[in-house]
C-alpha cells in the first residue's frame, strides 16, 4: 500500500505539468500563448480542443551551383539532324515491337479469359475459391495488359512527325 501512494505521488508530478496547458492563439500560420500578442494581431483566434506542437523549420542552404546562364546553355552540345532522325526511329522500332508484344498478350489472355469464364484447372475443380482467384488475377491482367498498350500509344503519338509512319 505504501508504495501505491509513492508511485501515485510520483505520477501526478509528473503529469501535472501537461494537464495546465496556457491559451493559445493561431495568428495565421503562426501560434502565440501571450494575450497582448493575441489582441495586437488581428485575425488571432483562440485553439481549441487538443494540443499545439510546433516544430521550427531549418534554413535551407544555397546550393554551390550556380543557375545555369545562357552562355553555359549555349555551350552544350547539339545533335545534329541525322542522328536525332536516327534516334527517334530507333525509338519509333522499339515502342513497335514492345505495343506488338503487348497486343499479342492482351489476344492471349482474352483467349484465356473466355469473358469471365475461364475453363478450370486441375485442383479449380474442388476448390472453387482458387478459380476465382485466377478469374480476378485474369481480369486485373487484361486491364493492366490494355492500360500498357494505351500508353505505349501514347508515347507513339509523342514522336515527332518524321518518325512516324507516313
Amino acid at each position: 500500500m505504501k508504495h501505491l501512494w509513492l508511485l501515485m505521488a510520483l505520477v501526478g508530478a509528473v503529469a501535472a505539468p501537461s494537464w495546465a496547458q496556457d491559451a493559445i492563439y493561431r495568428c495565421g500560420n503562426e501560434y502565440t500563448n501571450t494575450k497582448p500578442d493575441a489582441r495586437s494581431s488581428k485575425g488571432c483566434k483562440l485553439v481549441e480542443d487538443g494540443n499545439v506542437t510546433v516544430v521550427q523549420g531549418t534554413a535551407v542552404p544555397k546550393s554551390s551551383t550556380p543557375k545555369p546562364n545562357a552562355d553555359s546553355v549555349s555551350k552544350m552540345p547539339r545533335v545534329d539532324n541525322a542522328q536525332q532522325k536516327a534516334r527517334d526511329s530507333d525509338m519509333r522500332r522499339i515502342l513497335q515491337e514492345e505495343l506488338n508484344n503487348a497486343q499479342a498478350r492482351l489476344e492471349e489472355l482474352k483467349r484465356e479469359y473466355k469473358n469471365g469464364e475461364p475453363d478450370k484447372l486441375g485442383p479449380e475443380t474442388r476448390n472453387y475459391q482458387k478459380y476465382l482467384d485466377r478469374v480476378a488475377e485474369l481480369k486485373a491482367s487484361l486491364a493492366r495488359t490494355e492500360s500498357d498498350i494505351a500508353g505505349i500509344r501514347r508515347e507513339i503519338d509523342r514522336l515527332p512527325a518524321a518518325a512516324r509512319p507516313q
